[in-house]
């Protein structure tokens, strides 16, 4: 391994670190931070961060911390009351999957155009970590989420779902990726030319 390797390496598990640390700083912090009904999650910039800058491995490393850091902060405690193991298994594989298709989409993109590869893995980030979400709920907690559905005035599970459950949470996520899109290329310019 060369001088060049070794240190594009040791760079790579730096910065791993400490988006690590952020990614369960956000989590943590990110239910004091609201808009209106929704609390602002953060924490998916870091893991797209972490698919551009590092590879797809530190991002789905990233992405399951995140999930660790929801199971820690309480953020799933409503779902853990009705279903310990599904409520682990669903937000784990949120969190690592959105992680890990971030990383490798930008990995597809990357040569054909930075700018396209970050906005488009800022895109996948939440649609992942939010229909991962959505799957687990249907597979596992069907029943509470339909009785929680008809509390709030829904006749459709299904809208609730998307409307009440996940929708504004998702849409808020997805535009704060969105709009941080081009401060992530700027990062990655300046480690560039570091």
């Amino acid at each position: 391994m060369s001088n060049i390797t070794k240190r594009e390496s040791t760079r790579t598990l730096v910065l791993g670190a400490i988006l690590t640390g952020l990614v369960f700083l956000l989590q943590m912090l990110g239910s004091f931070i609201h808009i209106g009904p929704f609390s602002i999650s953060l924490v998916l910039v870091p893991i797209v961060i972490g698919a551009a800058t590092c590879n797809w491995k530190i991002s789905a490393w990233l992405g399951t911390v995140f999930g660790i850091a929801v199971l820690v902060s309480g953020d799933a405690a409503s779902f853990l009351a009705i279903d310990v193991a599904g409520t682990v298994v669903t937000v784990l594989l949120k969190g690592m999957l959105c992680g890990l298709v971030a990383g490798l989409v930008y990995k597809l993109l990357e040569k054909k155009n930075r700018y396209l590869a970050v906005v488009a893995s800022a895109i996948v980030c939440p649609i992942v970590n939010t229909g991962v979400f959505l799957l687990g709920c249907l597979v596992f907690f069907l029943p509470t989420v339909a009785s929680w559905g008809a509390a709030e005035g829904y006749q459709n599970v299904a809208a609730y779902m998307f409307l009440g459950l996940a929708g504004g949470n998702f849409l808020v996520e997805l535009l704060i990726n969105i709009i941080l899109s081009p401060v992530i290329v700027r990062i990655l310019n300046i480690r560039k030319k570091a």
